[in-house]
């Protein structure tokens, strides 16, 4: 028989969510060896992706509240990965770029994400890793879900 936790932890969203938070995790450790937390990672990305781009804009794209974005850039631009600067187009706005040591970051970090998720999936065969992250691919398209 069949216990009610048996029959959750069965499921595939308790397990697909305990594996991402496990997944996360390693990820977030990784970083974490060159000062980042999973969230300035994001915010560099997504700087070295856009910019120049505001502050607001940043925030609007990431769903991260402003007074949040704030201290995220200040942690940033103190670790000299980004750079606030007045916006050309509307100097009442700030624009962010990513320096060349954030660039460097950025790419270090790739890296160890990019490990951290080869022992997350080291128990699977290269065939089964491809697979996994192919029905994990058709699952969140499917939702609509973004980027």
């Amino acid at each position: 028989m069949t216990s009610d936790l048996q029959r959750i932890q069965s499921l595939p969203t308790w397990l697909v969510g305990r594996v991402a938070a496990r997944g996360r995790g390693m990820v977030a450790d990784a970083i974490a060896a060159e000062g980042l937390k999973l969230m300035h990672h994001a915010v560099l990305a997504a700087i070295a992706e856009y910019g120049p781009v505001t502050q607001a804009d940043l925030g609007r794209r990431l769903a991260v509240d402003p007074k949040d974005m704030v201290g995220i850039l200040n942690h940033l631009q103190g670790e000299g990965l980004a750079l606030r600067a007045p916006d050309p187009s509307d100097r009442r706005k700030n624009a962010v770029t990513v320096t060349s040591e954030g660039t460097a970051v950025l790419t270090r970090c790739a890296a160890l994400a990019e490990a951290a998720n080869a022992e997350l999936l080291a128990p699977l065969t290269p065939g089964e890793q491809r697979q996994l992250t192919a029905l994990l691919t058709r699952l969140h398209e499917a939702a609509g879900t973004p980027a």
